[in-house]
């Protein structure tokens, strides 16, 4: 049981590098897409690939694993009956594909060819909230259906 424990602190841990940086780039982004001048939009590229490959990227990757972790030191037995957790896993599913999204604007950015203007960003932005709340809901509360 200690380890269990110590496993789901380090998962939080994890998670919350990982959305630190999910919260953090989209920031970025809207700062980026409003730079005109070439040094700034140098500085950001960097910026964003240091904070995707540095510490998001890695966040997310530790924070699946240990979940991972987490999941099959309780078992299978009870995975099958803990239908929060798989409303939460669904809800891991759209971060996952967030953060890969993020990683294609990354790229694109990178490449000089972002066509969106900083609004779309700053509404970009706000998406891991709700995945934030719906997911920390159901871990506290773990509803039975």
């Amino acid at each position: 049981m200690r380890m269990y424990l110590w496993i789901k602190a380090f998962h939080v841990i994890f998670m919350v590098t990982w959305f630190a940086g999910l919260f953090y780039l989209p920031r970025l982004f809207v700062y980026h897409a409003m730079t005109e001048e070439a040094a700034g939009i140098a500085r950001f590229k960097i910026m964003e690939r240091k904070l995707y490959r540095g510490i998001t990227t890695p966040g997310g990757l530790l924070t699946l694993a240990s979940g991972a972790w987490l999941i099959g030191l309780r078992g299978t037995e009870w995975f099958a009956h803990a239908h929060w957790l798989h409303a939460k896993l669904t809800l891991v599913a759209l971060l996952v594909g967030y953060h890969a999204y993020l990683g294609q604007l990354v790229k694109r950015f990178a490449d000089d060819r972002n066509t969106r203007g900083h609004v779309y960003y700053r509404w970009l932005n706000e998406a891991p909230v709700l995945v934030l709340v719906g997911a920390v809901l159901l871990v506290i509360l773990q509803p039975t259906w």
